[in-house]
């Protein structure tokens, strides 16, 4: 067990580089076992996540290694089984896309409920009853969804909610169903529109992604591609976050500005200042930090995942700000860690009122999520003293090389042995 140890107080300052998106990575990758062959994704996040995933892929009877620079190569020519680790896929939310992907490839599949973290209910209705639609027969057999089908066919889907986990799933089952399938509300993030361009590259025939209707043409069979995740937009909202909650200046090299347009703007009306340039963003705050209020949507409106790191920035802000959370009802759990911190924060149901305090003082704090982990790692780089973070499983899911970025920029911040780090917690 290892627990980080924060000196807070230096402003980060410099350059920090952002890699692989996490979430794009997660829905890619199963992805690629549509396709018999090589496929080869560069620029893939080494997390635990992508990890466990993996070793999902080796269990069903794929190839997967790492090769130099971040470049995975996943040779799913050979599948052996349509049955998941059901263990493994209980720890992760992505891993549930597999039940489509090998109702195409063995018109059987048998996988486990998903797991992730606990932020509240996360229901999988919206993909039971896409697939169903799309032909498949499901049943719930001890927490473990088995299907069969002789084909998807295509067919008119609704998503009554714009789920990003739900509009990746049903695209990757419908790619290769006959006929068209057209899927309307649908998410629009980045990931999503990149997931669409990774199986169009592999032979697919979808249009319309990053708008609220997609279309889908199927076709027999894809081919082997070479393909890019995108930078972690979230990756890149947490580090711009951090250099406004400091008062630092940081070029974030790498951001996308459009993928995370949202949260520049709220740290913009926060008072920082965020200038597009050259291969990314820049972030600064010299004056105060300004109260602002915060409802989470889907995308493009600020995202859920973002809540979390941005309150940690406003409970030591000039005022009161109100953050309503309308996509998972137990997102606030990581508040009482911060009230440890000496933070003024009251839930009421869904919303959060925010009183900024004028100093954070460290305290030893748990990760309660991950980007719960993110928010507790940026108040204790603006708290006075030491901060102990402990439980950083949760961290490991989605930040590559957080500590060393955050050295990089100037900050106090090391990872400790659990025996190291109880002389701070007992200062």
């Amino acid at each position: 067990m290892e627990k980080l140890v924060i000196r807070g107080g230096s402003p980060l300052s410099g350059e920090v580089h952002i890699g692989g998106s996490k979430n794009d990575a997660l829905a890619i990758i199963p992805a690629a076992l549509l396709v018999p062959g090589k496929t080869r994704l560069k620029n893939v996040p080494r997390i635990t996540d992508v990890d466990k995933m993996l070793e999902i892929l080796r269990h069903l009877g794929a190839k997967a290694y790492f090769l130099p620079d971040n470049t995975l190569e996943i040779d799913a020519t050979q599948l052996t089984t349509s049955q998941a680790p059901h263990e493994l896929v209980r720890q992760m939310r992505a891993s549930f896309n597999l039940l489509g992907v090998l109702l195409t490839r063995f018109n059987e599949a048998a996988v486990a409920m998903p797991g992730g973290c606990n932020i509240g209910a996360r229901p999988v209705n919206f993909h039971i009853k896409g697939l169903e639609q799309l032909g498949a027969r499901l049943t719930l057999e001890h927490g473990i969804y088995v299907g069969t089908c002789r084909r998807l066919v295509g067919t008119n889907l609704y998503l009554e909610f714009p789920s990003a986990g739900a509009t990746q799933h049903l695209m990757m089952a419908a790619c290769c169903a006959q006929g068209r399938t057209v899927i309307q509300n649908c998410a629009q993030e980045p990931e999503v529109v990149n997931l669409a361009e990774f199986l169009n590259s592999c032979g697919a025939k979808i249009s319309g992604m990053g708008t609220s209707t997609i279309v889908i043409d199927g076709v027999d069979s894809l081919h082997p591609t070479e393909f890019s995740i995108i930078p972690d937009r979230l990756q890149a909202g947490t580090y711009a976050i951090a250099a406004a909650a400091t008062g630092g200046d940081v070029y974030i090299r790498n951001a996308v500005p459009d993928h995370c347009r949202a949260v520049l703007n709220k740290l913009m009306e926060a008072g920082a200042e965020v200038t597009p340039v050259e291969g990314g963003i820049r972030v600064r705050r010299v004056g105060k930090i300004h109260p602002t209020d915060i409802k989470t949507m889907p995308h493009p409106g600020f995202p859920t995942d973002m809540q979390q790191p941005f309150v940690a920035l406003l409970t030591i802000a000039d005022g009161v700000s109100v953050i309503t959370e309308t996509v998972y009802e137990s997102r606030f759990r990581y508040t009482t860690e911060l009230q440890r911190m000496g933070a003024d924060i009251r839930v009421e149901g869904p919303t959060a009122i925010v009183t900024g305090v004028p100093q954070l003082n460290g305290a030893p704090v748990s990760c309660t999520d991950l980007r719960g982990g993110a928010a507790l790692v940026i108040a204790g780089l603006v708290a006075q003293g030491v901060t102990v973070v402990s439980d950083l499983e949760h961290l490991d899911r989605g930040y590559e090389n957080l500590v060393e970025n955050l050295r990089g920029l100037g900050a106090d911040i090391a990872r400790v042995p659990e025996e190291q780090a109880r002389s701070y917690e007992s200062v």
